[in-house]
Parts: structure tokens; C-alpha cells; sequence
């Protein structure tokens, strides 16, 4: 049986995902002045953090090479102030949600309930060692359902997010090392390939591989070892456990009602690519 944990990720990570592959987020953040994408990325989802350096961002966010968080943070902040980025990209995300699943499926009950359900998951778990997580929790949850929606399909992202960065980190795998696992989970060869690490230099991308091979989870033409395979997989298990407890807020039926509304939501979301 599929964990509850990666089944509620199946559902709402399509919602979530328009802020990065939408153009309503982007042309938001262009509005308040941020000069590139990855401008407006750093300066709204560090936002809740406050304005910590650099150092820190990339410690949150974990999986980015070095140096590439100090290229937007605090520099991003400067003349807009996170307060104004972050909510730009709750308006951005919201009209993109509205726009994709259309009015009739955006005002309908069943989006309200979800909005509800979700909510209750996203601000009932504990926020130690959560720190984005945590972030998330001192913003306000909007009163539109749609954007409700979407900010507490956030917040359960950003829990699981951190799960994550705490099993990856248990695994003693790095940000880098771990979107080559993740290309090579997703058939993606060679992994050097992968549009998040394709951009760095060769020489760090080949001292990751080579890294990789000496212990043993990559090949020598840079695939899968079984190794390397049962160490993503107990990684990917470890996420979806300590990404569960928000959900026991939620009793069995409550469960069953959530994942019945969000199908068609995500269908709808999935089908459009979440942009």
C-alpha cells in the first residue's frame, strides 16, 4: 500500500508547482522589480525566514551548489522587501491554480473542503527541526480557498522538504549528489544532464560522479549501482515516514474525503502541466 504521506505528495505537489512552472508567479515577480527568475524564487521562498544571509538560505534549501544562494540573497531584497515577494507569490500562485482548474471547479464545494481539510493537515504538526516549515507557519493563511489551498499545500511541502533534507543528510548525500540520484531514479542518463546541476561547472559535476562511484552507489558508465539504488529508495521511504504526521490531524474519513476532492484537482493540474 502506498504510505499516506506519498500519496497526499501525488496529490498536492501538481498545486504547488505552478509557482515554478506558471507564468502568473513569474510575471508577478517581474511587476515588483526582481530582474530574474531565479531572483524572485530566492527572494519569496526564503522569505518567510526573515532576512538571514545567504549561508543560511542555502542551508535550508540544501540541495543548490555552493555559491548560488549568494548570488540572489540579500542582494534580491535590497529594494523589494520579502514581505512584498512572498506575497506576490501567493497572488501569482493563486491566479495560476484559478486559471488551470476554471471557475467552475476553482468555486466548487469540493475545492472549499480540500482547502479546509488541508489546512488542518499543513498547520497541526510540530515544527521542531522544521525550518522552513516553520517559516511558513508565521505567514497567514489566506481567506480565498484557492489560495488557501495553495499556501497549505506550501506549508506541507516545505514539511516534507525538510524531511527530506534530514534523510539525505542521515545518508550523508549531498544537494548535488542528490539530484543525481534523483536523475538516475527518473531514467535521466547521463545525470550530468539533469536541468538542475547541468549548469555547473564539469569539473564539480565530475568530482560528484566520481564521489558517487567510490562509494560505490554509481557504476562506472553512471548508473544505478544496487547500492546506489537501495540507498535512494530508503531515502524516498524515510521522506514519506517523517512526512507523515501532519495527517494524523485528520481522522480516517476526513482522509478519505481529502484524497476524493483533490482528484480531480490534481487530474486537472497534472493534465496542464501545472502551468
Amino acid at each position: 500500500m502506498t504510505p499516506i504521506a506519498r500519496r497526499m505528495f501525488e496529490l498536492l505537489e501538481p498545486i504547488c508547482l505552478v509557482t515554478y512552472f506558471a507564468d502568473e508567479c513569474n510575471e508577478e515577480m517581474a511587476a515588483l522589480g526582481h530582474r530574474t527568475y531565479w531572483d524572485g524564487y530566492f527572494a519569496s521562498r526564503a522569505a518567510p525566514l526573515g532576512r538571514v544571509p545567504a549561508q543560511v538560505v542555502h542551508a535550508a534549501f540544501y540541495s543548490f551548489a555552493d555559491g548560488e544562494a549568494a548570488r540572489h540573497i540579500p542582494s534580491a531584497w535590497e529594494t523589494i522587501p520579502p514581505e512584498a515577494s512572498v506575497a506576490a507569490r501567493e497572488r501569482g500562485s493563486a491566479a495560476s491554480v484559478r486559471r488551470i482548474l476554471g471557475d467552475e471547479l476553482a468555486d466548487s464545494p469540493g475545492l472549499v473542503r480540500a482547502a479546509d481539510l488541508t489546512t488542518k493537515a499543513a498547520t497541526s504538526a510540530p515544527t521542531a527541526g522544521r525550518v522552513m516549515y516553520a517559516g511558513m507557519r508565521t505567514l497567514p493563511v489566506p481567506s480565498d480557498p484557492v489560495a488557501r489551498l495553495w499556501h497549505s499545500a506550501t506549508m506541507l511541502r516545505e514539511h516534507r522538504g525538510d524531511g527530506h533534507v534530514a534523510a539525505l543528510v542521515g545518508a550523508r548525500i549531498g544537494g548535488t549528489e542528490a539530484h543525481v540520484l534523483s536523475a538516475l531514479e527518473m531514467g535521466i542518463h547521463p545525470p550530468e544532464s539533469f536541468g538542475r546541476i547541468h549548469h555547473l561547472p564539469k569539473e564539480r559535476l565530475a568530482a560528484v560522479m566520481d564521489g558517487l562511484r567510490e562509494r560505490g552507489l554509481v557504476g562506472i558508465e553512471g548508473r544505478f549501482t544496487d547500492a546506489g539504488r537501495e540507498t535512494k529508495q530508503r531515502i524516498e521511504a524515510l521522506t514519506d515516514e517523517l512526512a507523515a504526521p501532519p495527517y494524523d490531524a485528520l481522522s480516517a474519513a476526513e482522509l478519505d474525503e481529502l484524497i476524493g476532492e483533490l482528484k480531480p484537482i490534481a487530474a486537472t493540474l497534472v493534465a496542464a502541466g501545472s502551468q
